[in-house]
């Protein structure tokens, strides 16, 4: 059986971690299926956007397998934490725009994952958090990092040091959610919020992702620069003459991603 599953639909990759007997956790293997799926993905021009679940009914994933871990040596852990901070940052990193649709319970690094993503969308009776320090160790796939900068370092703090596990709508207050949703329109949801995004030009969509990431760790003066260089690259292309026209005719643009 597949460890990780990869569906293309309208432009719209879904990407399913497919352990449901383990609660979507992340062993080697998993990691190893995940790179693979997101490399492909990276540079496929039909992808437009790319959704990130778990498979069954409970878990979006609840990160490390620690069944797993409890027969890895030493070197082996060290070799899945190297792993698991590669793929998310891949994830980080893709050009397109990501959602997690949070379908159940996100701990530890399975809402690592969905922190990587740009957009994270939760079922309503999902739980999640970053409780590694109920375990006597630390988020270690970037949640220390990401976190304080999605929602600032004193709502960081209190949640990773009390390893404080969060319903659907105390995450959305602490900033963490695009949004909630009922659990059987979560994907549905999740694909509309996607077209949304698919509307407008693909190549603008990554340029103004790649613009703001890289904006967000500089100076303002270099932020500007940076976004003057993203903005240029939508110059010449054929999507933006195609606005244009599509503007004068009274009609919706039809984006090619050219």
């Amino acid at each position: 059986m597949a460890q990780v599953l990869l569906e293309i639909q309208n432009h719209i990759a879904v990407i399913t971690i497919n352990r449901a007997e383990a609660l979507n956790a992340f062993n080697y293997d998993t990691l190893l299926a995940l790179k693979e799926n997101i490399e492909s993905i990276r540079v496929n021009q039909q992808v437009r956007a790319v959704i990130f679940t778990g498979s069954g009914q409970k878990a979006f994933s609840v990160g490390a397998d620690l069944k797993e871990r409890k027969h890895l040596t030493e070197e082996q852990v060290k070799r899945n934490l190297n792993k698991i901070n590669e793929v998310f940052s891949d994830i980080d990193l893709l050009p397109q725009p990501t959602v997690a649709a949070i379908n159940g319970f996100a701990f530890g690094g399975g809402m690592e994952l969905a922190l990587a993503c740009d957009f994270r969308i939760a079922a309503d009776d999902a739980v999640m958090g970053l409780t590694e320090t109920s375990l006597g160790i630390i988020p270690g796939a970037g949640g220390t990092q990401r976190l304080p900068r999605l929602i600032g370092q004193a709502k960081a703090l209190e949640l990773i040091l009390t390893a404080k596990r969060l319903t659907a709508y105390e995450a959305n207050q602490y900033g963490l959610l695009t949004r909630i949703v009922e659990r059987s329109g979560l994907l549905s949801e999740c694909v509309a919020f996607c077209s949304q995004l698919l509307a407008n030009g693909p190549i603008a969509l990554q340029q103004a992702k790649f613009a703001i990431k890289n904006g967000m760790n500089a100076d303002l003066y270099t932020g500007l620069q940076i976004e003057r260089k993203a903005y240029e690259i939508t110059l010449p292309t054929e999507d933006r003459i195609e606005a244009l026209k599509a503007f004068s005719e009274k009609r919706k643009p039809n984006f090619k991603g050219k």
